[in-house]
């Protein structure tokens, strides 16, 4: 399972997703795209999407919005991510 976060550092709701992974232990399994950094990453979410719009988590190329459901779909898949 391929999963991508986009986000940036100051945003209050990449933050909520960002803890998950780290209470999760989670982030070695994570490809983290920061699109303020790096834009690069904020293009392709653009084109991909037509939105700007983090966090944004990609699974498996298929992104899903809203910190709440990436948050509680990563809670409920922890132990699928871990082994994967």
């Amino acid at each position: 399972m391929k999963l991508e976060l986009f986000y940036y550092d100051e945003c209050p709701y990449c933050q909520i997703v960002l803890e998950v992974i780290d209470d999760q232990e989670l982030t070695s399994k994570i490809i983290l795209c920061n699109v303020r950094k790096n834009p690069q990453h904020r293009d392709r979410h653009l084109k991909t999407t037509g939105r700007t719009t983090v966090p944004c988590l990609y699974i498996d190329d298929k992104p899903m919005f809203e910190s709440r459901d990436i948050a509680r779909w990563l809670e409920v898949n922890r132990k699928k991510i871990s082994e994967g």
